[in-house]
């Protein structure tokens, strides 16, 4: 293809709804385990034990998936992987409505986890790889900007729609509705998706191939800050989530944490958008200070919130914190990926998002219920913290880094050698 055609041109008007439909189940899942499972069961402690389930098994899973993507194409791995998920979730109502044994349902939950296809960060992947090799190199890095903004954008609004759709479906037609859907979704999209065309660019492409870098590449520690500071953002949505469904539980309705965690995102999805209209010189390591600091603040007005009211107007703030530092984060996963590993960094981070999200949930259901929800609702600002924090790790680091590289660059340059000798007009010098 001619490289100076737009990113549309190479991936087609329908790539985008398809691409951001199939990621909804991925959304959907540890929302609609975890209501589903409350509804049954009446358990808190339960359902955030089988949400913790889904989030071990994609984190165990989803380094594995993107390594096997790297080696072998999107196409070869999503397509099982796609249709493994919608039967397990096409089964996972049943499971819980028959009554199994806690030990069925949590290794149902897992194998949901094993089998989640990450629509998300393969077209991260995927979109990265058509800009390195069918971009113009002049327009590859603003075209990779904006790109990392609208994937982010599109996780939030997935995140925002996911639960409210599990909030509506639960509410208008059964608990098992959402999780129905989900599998629906996964037959149909996640396949369309790993069938689209564009699934072809990898690993024939840039991001595959002879000179991929190992996988220790992606240990490093400005690969790991990030991943670790992902890990805090799941930890504040899985605290939220759960905290929010103990909130409802207590107020008699606990089909309406979906649509309150809903709130949350409308910020924050279109904050994720606007961060496109930010100025460069605005460098990403300052945004993630400073939408982090502003997550922050929000968590500790939302765990001080007494009443429906002030709980909802903090919701809407933490959204303007939240989708802005995830922006920041996997932009600079998109730069900072070792060569020929763009699917299996964007699947770490994906899977560290995934596991907080599920283990806090876990955690945060078990104190509910031990501690009580004024306790539950602290746990949010202890993970935005935890992001801030990691944020002037990540400073430091670059800071350093740039140290280095003055250092190796002072270290190259040519020795000047003065030699002094005299002449009738005077001493002078000539450096050499």
């Amino acid at each position: 293809m001619t490289p100076d055609h737009s990113l549309i041109r190479h991936t087609g008007w329908a790539y985008w709804p398809i691409a951001f439909i199939a990621r909804l189940p991925f959304a959907m899942m540890t929302v609609g385990v975890l209501m589903l499972v409350v509804a049954v069961t009446g358990s808190v402690r339960l359902g955030g034990l089988t949400s913790a389930a889904v989030g071990v098994g994609v984190v165990v899973a989803g380094p594995l998936i993107g390594d096997l993507v790297d080696r072998h194409g999107q196409r070869r791995v999503l397509v099982p992987v796609g249709l493994a998920n919608g039967i397990l979730l096409a089964l996972f109502p049943l499971v819980v409505t028959g009554r199994m044994p806690e030990g069925v349902v949590l290794a149902t939950a897992l194998l949901i986890g094993l089998t989640a296809p990450q629509a998300a960060a393969m077209s991260r992947s995927r979109l990265l790889a058509i800009i390195a090799g069918r971009l113009a190199p002049e327009r590859r890095a603003v075209t990779t900007n904006r790109i990392m903004s609208y994937e982010s954008a599109a996780d939030e609004t997935a995140f925002v729609i996911g639960p409210f759709l599990v909030g509506i479906l639960a509410a208008l037609i059964a608990p098992w509705a959402p999780i129905a859907i989900a599998a629906a979704l996964s037959f149909g999209f996640v396949t369309a998706f790993a069938l689209h065309p564009t699934a072809r660019v990898a690993p024939g492409g840039p991001d595959g191939g002879s000179d991929r870098a190992p996988f220790r590449a992606v240990l490093s520690g400005r690969i790991l800050v990030l991943v670790a500071a992902t890990f805090g953002v799941g930890a504040f949505f899985g605290a939220t989530l759960t905290s929010l469904t103990a909130f409802a539980q207590a107020h008699g309705d606990e089909a309406q944490a979906g649509l309150l965690y809903g709130l949350m995102g409308i910020g924050s999805a279109v904050l994720a958008l606007g961060v496109l209209l930010l100025p460069r010189r605005f460098a990403l390591r300052h945004r993630w200070l400073v939408f982090s600091a502003v997550l922050a603040a929000a968590a500790v007005g939302y765990a001080t919130a007494a009443g429906l009211g002030p709980v909802t107007v903090w919701l809407l703030v933490m959204g303007l914190g939240v989708g802005p530092t995830l922006v920041t984060l996997f932009s600079l996963a998109g730069e900072r990926a070792p060569a020929g590993r763009a699917a299996t960094t964007m699947t770490l981070l994906g899977s560290a998002l995934t596991l907080a999200q599920a283990l806090t949930a876990a955690v945060t259901g078990w104190i509910a219920e031990a501690m009580g929800l004024a306790a539950a609702m602290s746990l949010p600002a202890v993970a935005a913290a935890l992001v801030l924090a990691l944020g002037g790790v990540n400073v430091a680091l670059e800071k350093r880094e740039q140290r280095q590289a003055r250092l190796r660059a002072g270290n190259t340059e040519p020795a000047t050698v003065s030699i002094r000798f005299s002449a009738p007009a005077g001493a002078r010098t000539l450096d050499v």
